[in-house]
């Protein structure tokens, strides 16, 4: 069986002297299974491949690892961008039928994302965009980053909405008063992440973005930061109260994509899988942050027909991504 991942990470030298200079460092008091998290971020060569090979990987679409580029200024994200794509750009061409990627764009200068966008997917053939989240407390719902969206849908490509750590505000109202390990955790990947992920998908959602953009496809990791669980309640929501065109859940079934990206458990995939069917659930491991061993070892166990499984192991990539 064929396997493709979606939200395998990368670092390129351009994001780890900018914007991935605290994860460095973070990293440095990191032991177990991460206490190598630099040096496999950057081996986008051999090694990776290995690591694939052992874990029964075929191929992994390639993202620069968060936080991206979203908060920094807009030069600075033209060129991290740029850099970054054509790093991972050198990578694929070494190894074609093991990586493809999703392209860095810079969402703080949206006609410059546009153009870069199109840039690595008519260049390279990247298979869409890989987006970090709000740019400094602004969500892709505003108007300003309307560019951003009607080019994805013009070239038929998604977005890979990738979680971010809540803006400022947020994090010093929801998730102070702890030790800072535990403030930092609450508002990250323990849980802040996930929340905020859901909130912005809703945004777009009400924000009317999926009415302009009827075939603008956004794809989610983490088995759906919690919104498949919640797909009934936001219908109390309804078109009369909205003006939408559809209601909520229709959006979340019809123009969204789910991956598991460590989240290797069997309730929440089987919630996920009842909610939003097979074929809009897809495979991922979220390499380094996650095993890929785990991951194919969670996908074999799945409770779903061969043909399901099937789907969600490289078909609905393949589909969606034109692999």
């Amino acid at each position: 069986m064929r396997t493709i991942t979606l939200e395998e990470h990368y670092g390129s030298p351009a994001f780890l002297t900018g914007p991935g200079r605290e994860l460095q460092d973070r990293a440095k008091e990191f032991t177990g299974p991460r206490a190598n998290l630099i040096d496999q971020l950057t081996d986008v060569g051999r090694g990776r491949i290995a690591e694939m090979d052992a874990a029964g990987i075929d191929v992994q679409v390639l993202s620069l690892t968060a936080p991206g580029v979203e908060q920094l200024d807009a030069a600075d994200a033209i060129a991290v961008s740029r850099a970054s794509n054509d790093f991972i750009a050198r990578a694929i061409t070494s190894h074609p039928a093991r990586f493809a990627a999703f392209a860095a764009i810079p969402t703080p200068a949206p006609a410059e994302a546009a153009a870069e966008l199109q840039r690595t997917v008519h260049t390279y053939g990247f298979k869409g965009a890989m987006v970090n989240g709000h740019v400094r407390g602004r969500y892709l719902d505003d108007p300003f980053f309307r560019p951003i969206l009607e080019c994805a849908e013009s070239l038929d490509v998604p977005i890979y909405l990738h979680p971010t750590e809540p803006p400022p505000a947020v994090v010093d109202t929801y998730y102070r008063g702890f030790s800072p390990a535990v403030s930092y955790m609450f508002a990250n990947a323990g849980w802040g992440w996930h929340i905020e992920t859901a909130v912005h998908v809703i945004r777009l959602v009400l924000g009317g973005v999926f009415d302009r953009f009827p075939r603008l496809q956004v794809i989610v990791g983490h088995l759906g930061e919690g919104l498949p669980f919640m797909i009934h309640r936001l219908d109390n929501m309804p078109p009369p109260m909205t003006k939408l065109h559809r209601p909520v859940s229709a959006y979340l079934r019809e123009n969204m994509y789910y991956t598991f990206s460590g989240f290797n458990f069997p309730a929440t995939f089987l919630d996920v899988w009842l909610e939003i069917g097979a074929d809009r659930l897809m495979f991922s491991a979220d390499y380094p942050y996650a095993p890929m061993a785990a991951a194919r070892a969670f996908l074999d166990q799945l409770p779903v027909r061969p043909i399901d499984r099937e789907r969600i192991a490289h078909g609905n990539a393949e589909r969606l991504l034109k692999m």
